[in-house]
């Protein structure tokens, strides 16, 4: 599974940051990143984050993004969803 976080929505409120300290961290420029991630240059220079553990602080930071910027991959079909379960 891949979490996926559009940078272009994101406005940089710092809330994943805040429940999800491990996966995202806010840049110089005050938008959010994920850590350790891969950058999509065909999809608008999204970050990707391969992740086996779909439960915790990641759908905690999936479900309080206000822009819902942040969002599950599975199987090359794109989930933008609140919750996974």
């Amino acid at each position: 599974m891949k979490i996926i976080l559009e940078k272009l929505k994101c406005i940089g409120c710092g809330s994943c940051v805040s429940v999800c300290p491990q996966y995202f961290e806010l840049t110089e420029q005050g938008k959010s990143h994920l850590k350790g991630k891969k950058i999509n240059f065909s999809d608008n220079n999204n970050e990707e984050l391969e992740i086996n553990d779909k439960k915790g602080c990641i759908q905690e930071a999936i479900e309080i993004c206000p822009m819902q910027a942040i969002y599950w991959e599975t199987q090359n079909a794109k989930r933008k969803t609140q919750n996974l379960s």
